[in-house]
């Protein structure tokens, strides 16, 4: 049995070098580690200044989030909240679901997100105007724009 500890496991997936400043958290990703298929969690670590990742909300899965250490703030459709060591929350599937969760403070916060897993990702990306699209190894990210009809281009 494989066990990893939410308090004292270090971080083992550093920023690649692509996120702009304010995205630079690292994560350790949990469910691989643990032999997991249909549950994930990482683990994130998030310096001052620094989020894990922009405003957005998923398709197909349901994430949980449960404060580890620090403070960390959390914007949702009903706006933000600071949320203290121990709080947990629920982002459900869909808009209702938006959420963004970033360092305000200037103590380091680490959380852990816990969500379902699907063969399919779809995420939506309201303050940008994309949507992503996780398939396998495949991954697309889309603007949202014209919308075409289902029968567009076929003959």
């Amino acid at each position: 049995m494989e066990t990893i500890n939410l308090f004292s496991a270090e971080a083992d997936v550093p920023p690649d070098g692509t996120e702009p400043p304010g995205y630079l958290a690292s994560a350790l990703r949990l469910g691989p580690k643990l032999g997991a298929s249909r549950l994930g969690m990482g683990i994130y670590d998030l310096p001052p200044g620094e989020a894990i990742c922009p405003y957005h909300f998923e398709w197909t899965d349901e994430e949980w989030l449960i404060v580890v250490a620090g403070s960390a703030t959390v914007r949702t459709p009903d706006g933000e909240a600071v949320l203290s060591p121990g709080d947990i929350t629920c982002f459900p599937a869909g808009p209702g679901g938006a959420h963004s969760v970033r360092n305000a403070s200037e103590e380091p916060v680490r959380v852990a997100i816990f969500s379902t897993k699907n063969e399919f990702g779809i995420a939506e990306y309201p303050d940008s105007d994309k949507v992503g699209v996780w398939a396998g190894d495949a991954h697309y990210m889309l603007r949202r724009g014209s919308h075409l009809d289902y029968w567009d281009g076929e003959r």
